[in-house]
C-alpha cells in the first residue's frame, strides 16, 4: 500500500473567508516503510498570514513573496497524491483547505484523484477517548520524538504523523503471519519442524506462592470494595468448587 501524509499550514483558519495555503508537505511510505519519495512546497497565497496564525507556523510574507502560486504546484501535488492512500490528522481541516485551492483553479477535488483519505485524529478519539489528541499530545504517548517542534511545519508535522502513524497502529502487526518460506544462513529452505517431540514441563505454584497470590487478590478486592471480576463471575457461578 502507498500511503502519503499531508500536512498544510495556511494564512488563517477559515478557507471560506479567504485564507490560503502558504506550505504543504507530503511523505511518502511503502509497505509501512518510509520511502524519502516526499514532496514539499511554499505557496504564495497572495495574503497576509493573520498574527495568530503566523506565531503557530512562523512563516512571513516577505518569506512567501518569490514563492509560486498554488496554481503553479497543483499539478505535480495532484500527480504526487494520484491513487494513494492519504493519511491526515484533521482531515476536514487540510481538505476544506486544498479543496477550497483546487476550485479557484478549476480542478477536481482532492478525494477524485487519491484511493482513500484517513483521519488519524478519529482514530486517536476512538482509541484514547476523552484524551488530549493532538499531534503533539499522541507524539508523547506514543513515543516519538517532537523535541524539533518548536513551530509547525507541514513536512516535519508530515514526517511526525507518520512516525505517530505507526505506532498507532503497531498493534496490527502482531495479527500479520510472515507467508515468506524460512530459509537458514546459506538460503536453503528449512522444513516444517515436528513440535510433538518435545515434552513441556510444567511448574506448579508452590503452597507459599499460592497463599501469596490469594493475599494480593484479596488486597485487590478490599480496595474496589469486592467489585472485582473474578469475584463477581464466583458469585454468578454457584457451582464453583470452593
Amino acid at each position: 500500500m502507498r500511503q502519503i501524509f499531508l500536512d498544510t499550514e495556511t494564512t488563517g483558519l477559515s478557507a471560506d473567508n479567504g485564507d490560503r495555503i502558504i506550505e504543504i508537505g507530503c511523505v511518502e511510505m511503502l509497505h509501512r516503510k518510509l520511502t524519502g519519495n516526499n514532496r514539499h512546497f511554499y505557496v504564495n497565497p497572495g495574503r497576509d498570514s493573520h498574527e495568530e496564525a503566523l506565531k503557530v507556523h512562523g512563516i512571513t510574507s516577505e518569506f512567501l513573496k518569490d514563492k509560486p502560486r498554488f496554481a503553479e504546484v497543483a499539478q505535480d501535488l495532484l500527480d504526487y497524491l494520484k491513487d494513494a492512500h492519504v493519511v491526515i490528522h484533521n482531515a476536514p481541516f487540510d481538505l476544506g483547505f486544498l479543496n477550497m485551492e483546487l476550485a479557484l483553479i478549476k480542478q477536481p477535488p482532492v478525494k477524485s484523484v487519491v484511493a482513500s483519505v484517513t483521519d488519524t485524529l478519529v482514530m486517536a478519539k476512538e482509541m484514547f477517548p476523552g484524551k488530549r489528541n493532538s499531534l503533539d499530545a499522541l507524539c508523547d504517548r506514543l513515543e516519538v520524538d517532537n523535541s524539533g517542534r518548536t513551530l509547525h511545519g507541514a513536512l516535519l508535522d508530515a514526517e511526525l504523523l507518520a512516525d505517530m502513524y505507526i505506532n498507532l497502529t503497531r498493534g496490527q502487526d502482531a495479527l500479520l503471519m510472515d507467508e515468506a518460506p524460512a530459509t537458514d544462513a546459506n538460503g536453503d529452505r528449512v522444513g516444517a519442524l515436528d513440535l510433538s517431540q518435545f515434552v513441556l514441563p510444567v511448574i506448579r505454584a508452590s503452597e507459599q506462592e499460592m497463599a501469596a497470590h490469594e493475599d494480593v487478590l484479596k488486597q485487590i478486592d478490599k480496595s474496589s470494595n469486592a467489585k472485582t471480576i473474578w469475584r463477581s463471575h464466583e458469585q454468578k457461578t454457584p457451582d464453583t468448587v470452593a
